[in-house]
């Protein structure tokens, strides 16, 4: 293998190259991880009717039940994603995975409500930090022209996992009862660790910020499956990566502290209006006077508009401008939730209302995966990251609790989704916070003689 003489930094070339055989398994491979994941958030959601006839429960004891996911899913972001800065990308997507697996495997085998929540609960911080996780990794591995594309499909994955497994349940719970789709999650989860093993090797950023133990093989391993030459040192860090420590602390102080506000503020406000799109609508249109397979049509066309708006944002973003592009979804889900409130009850209004809400809202999370990563520097990029999707899942549980609070004091439609629509607009002022890139003083290398480790 040749190696080069100096010790430059390997990771702008790359960026700024073609995606290579390596780099688009590698996005593969995460795109799996998160309809994985999509699946596994809404299991409860394809069982519940069995397990409540089973285990008798109220509707009560099933939110019970989808709240627990929640507040795993929240704790899993705080808890689970900022492992990937101490102990790498790969390595807390692998404990990611066994606590899906082990999680989803004890849920088939649980006999009381308390288990299965307790479970769900265990489950959700899998799910919270392999979501979060797999979002650094995309944005790390993916160069600068199809990033955006790249976590476009991420996010397209998460639908679509919960399309197939909702079509595989059906099958598994007519055949086999409920407990086999929980068996089934178990065991794709368990499929996806050879895949991470094989194509999914530690990320050059951590690498070369961290500086783990072997760290100079690794790299030069990775790099010869990129096709390129290897190093003989390691490359000097940026500053900002020298100077961040992997805590919560380091990206409290400035010059992250802002833009850590400012993400999270967004995060939230984009997840209150969402989730309350997403766990209402059917409701919504069946109480409008459609049927209850019209409802589901138009969860359907919200995943269609969906898949239509992730793909617009993935080759639009870097012509149009990230934050530019994403502060203009959010606006749009405004507009298209306003109207949403105004049209009449028809059908046909109704469900070309929801296919508008669809396409801005899932390009409005999808933009929220592009934009919230690159503003933190390597050793706290999922650490930052991870408190910002927290965040984002007090906002998740708020905004359908907010909109029952609104509905049963006697709002009418058009004056609760206007309500619930205005926090759009303070996520696309947010963003006018959210730093694109490091600043300049700290984006400058450290001298070469300060930081080289070589082999």
């Amino acid at each position: 293998m040749a190696v080069t003489p100096d010790t430059s930094d390997p990771r702008a070339a790359i960026r700024q190259g073609s995606m290579t055989p390596f780099q688009v398994a590698a996005v593969a491979v995460c795109v799996l991880i998160c309809a994985l994941d999509g699946f596994d958030v809404l299991v409860v959601a394809f069982t519940a009717a069995s397990i409540a006839r089973d285990f008798a429960l109220k509707p009560t004891d099933l939110g019970l039940l989808f709240s627990a996911g929640l507040a795993g899913m929240g704790l899993g972001a705080l808890l689970i994603a900022p492992l990937s800065d101490r102990f790498g990308r790969r390595t807390t997507l692998l404990l990611c995975l066994a606590i899906l697996c082990l999680g989803m495997l004890a849920a088939a085998a649980v006999n009381t409500l308390t288990e299965l929540a307790l479970v769900r609960l265990f489950t959700g911080l899998g799910i919270g930090g392999g979501l979060a996780t797999v979002n650094i990794v995309v944005a790390e591995y993916a160069t600068d022209r199809w990033r955006n594309l790249s976590i476009s499909l991420m996010s397209l994955g998460y639908p679509l996992g919960a399309t197939l497994g909702g079509a595989f349940s059906v099958y598994l719970i007519a055949a086999y009862g409920w407990r086999a789709v929980y068996v089934f999650g178990g065991l794709v989860a368990l499929a996806l660790v050879p895949a991470v093993l094989a194509f999914l090797p530690e990320s050059l950023d951590y690498l070369i910020a961290r500086r783990p133990a072997g760290a100079l093989t690794k790299v030069n391993r990775v790099l010869a499956r990129l096709g390129r030459p290897a190093l003989a040192a390691l490359p000097a860090p940026l500053r900002a990566e020298a100077e961040a420590g992997a805590s919560l602390s380091a990206i409290a102080r400035p010059p992250y502290r802002t833009r850590t506000l400012a993400a999270c503020a967004a995060y939230f406000c984009v997840m209150t209006t969402c989730y309350f799109f997403l766990s209402w609508t059917p409701k919504v249109l069946t109480e409008l006077g459609l049927s209850v397979s019209g409802g589901i049509s138009g969860a359907m066309l919200m995943n269609l508009g969906g898949a239509a708006g992730c793909l617009l944002f993935g080759f639009a973003a870097r012509k149009a401008g990230t934050r530019r592009l994403a502060a203009a979804f959010m606006a749009g889900l405004f507009l298209a939730a306003t109207l949403f409130g105004h049209v009449p009850a028809t059908p046909a209004a109704l469900l070309a209302a929801t296919l508008a809400i669809g396409f801005c809202l899932y390009g409005s999370i999808n933009a929220m995966y592009a934009v919230v990563p690159p503003i933190f520097p390597a050793p706290v990029r999922a650490t930052g990251t991870g408190l910002a999707m927290s965040v984002g899942r007090l906002g998740a549980v708020a905004g359908p609790s907010l909109a029952g609070m609104l509905m049963a004091a006697g709002w009418e439609r058009p004056d609760y989704c206007v309500a619930l629509a205005l926090p759009m607009l303070a996520a696309a002022l947010c963003l006018r916070w959210v730093a694109a890139g490091e600043p300049a003083e700290t984006a400058a290398a450290l001298p070469a003689n300060a930081s080289a480790v070589r082999g």
